[in-house]
């Protein structure tokens, strides 16, 4: 396949090219290629790719006028180079193009095409009516660091099973801790795939990472537990995520993947006299799925329980949902430690406000006991103090 900038160029974004990176590196296997019409008509009926499950048909239809005109106009055995960011990306050996209809592929990610979903509407914007299938050639390649560090997590503890968890972590709460100390309690080496948007996140990548990366190396075992990014591209965002997870855990060497049983994408259905979920319709992907228990804190048993063994009723139970924490943390207020442990909202709070306080010392030595020592301080220790008053009770 010969790259020359003779050829006709097509021009995709990041999120395009990072899911064409995670084929290139056979993560999205069974998938090895983009599909041509008769290949999506298939999956489309079966689910499957050669007897493997796989949601939806894997194309390339980038949006703009130029990207449309060039596609309808490329032939057969033609070579073309995919642009992202204004570098040469990759270059693709056209099968055949083809034509779609943009709202029945987000029905086929997100289940709907109704553009008051943030995920359709996002989505909408990024596709184009024409799409082209063939085998291409990434022009750089660079050897996957996450597959490197997991080979070698496995080695240095001599994994028997590898279980993973798919979750961004915005942000890391108690339901989190508790996920994650219940999967490594069962396993040897356990994965987390902290996922990396593309949009402005409310807590960026960095922030996150830290904070996950913190309670791993200060609250649970040293070595058996490794992060890893995933790029979080519109693929993952629909009903079918679970499918996709599985699939990508899969081929990063897991054998096992946890799910939580409120996760958007369980999907829990009646059928044939039995519970079933999305679970039930993977075939032939080589993991376990296992499905974790709902965690919530009970006032009347004073702890983090499961909903399957707190006999008190909703009404005693505090859920974990990250989008009302995020409220707290945005709005500058520390969260309970019941929900989020208070070195990590801390720290939180220090990203998220720098140089918040005019004169944070003063601030600290009028507000806080003190050995009488002049020390520096930061946002950080002040959160920290701040929380242990929040949490004297004599006075209340």
């Amino acid at each position: 396949m010969t790259s020359s900038r003779k050829n006709k160029t097509l021009f995709i974004d990041k999120e395009a090219a990072s899911v064409l990176e995670l084929v290139a590196d056979g993560l999205l296997s069974p998938v090895t290629k983009l599909m041509c019409e008769a290949e999506s008509k298939q999956v489309l009926e079966t689910g499957l790719i050669d007897g493997k499950s796989f949601p939806f048909p894997f194309i390339l239809a980038p949006s703009g006028k130029k990207n449309e005109e060039i596609i309808s106009s490329l032939k057969v055995g033609e070579d073309i180079i995919l642009l992202s960011c204004g570098e040469e990306f990759a270059v693709l050996h056209v099968d055949e193009t083809f034509q779609i209809d943009p709202h029945e592929r987000v029905k086929h990610i997100y289940g709907t095409d109704d553009l008051s979903h943030p995920g359709v509407q996002a989505t909408m914007k990024r596709l184009g009516s024409w799409a082209l299938s063939g085998k291409y050639t990434l022009t750089k390649t660079t050897p996957n660091k996450g597959k490197i560090d997991i080979l070698n997590a496995k080695k240095r503890v001599d994994a028997k099973h590898t279980s993973s968890l798919v979750m961004a972590a915005n942000p890391l709460h108690r339901g989190h801790e508790r996920l994650i100390r219940q999967t490594l309690d069962s396993t040897d080496l356990l994965v987390i795939f902290l996922l990396k948007p593309y949009d402005s996140a409310n807590i960026s990548y960095e922030i996150r990472k830290e904070a996950l990366e913190y309670y791993l190396n200060n609250f649970l075992p040293k070595n058996r537990v490794i992060v890893v990014p995933l790029e979080n591209s519109y693929i993952f965002a629909g009903y079918n995520e679970i499918i996709l997870d599985a699939i990508v855990a899969s081929n990063y060497g897991c054998d096992r993947l946890t799910v939580g049983r409120n996760h958007a994408g369980l999907g829990m259905f009646y059928d044939c006299n039995s519970n079933k979920s999305i679970v039930d319709r993977v075939v032939g992907i080589d993991i376990e799925i296992q499905i974790a228990s709902e965690y919530v804190y009970c006032d009347q048993c004073t702890t983090l329980v499961s909903k399957n063994t707190c006999p008190h009723g909703q009404h005693h139970q505090i859920s974990y949902h990250s989008d009302s924490i995020l409220q707290l943390l945005e709005a500058g207020l520390l969260p309970p430690a019941v929900l989020v442990r208070k070195e990590i909202s801390s720290f939180l709070l220090s990203k998220l406000y720098p140089d918040r306080f005019k004169n944070l010392e003063k601030l600290y030595y009028d507000t806080f006991a003190t050995k009488g020592l002049l020390e520096e301080h930061t946002e950080k220790d002040f959160y920290l103090e701040l929380m242990k008053l929040y949490q004297t009770s004599s006075l209340t």
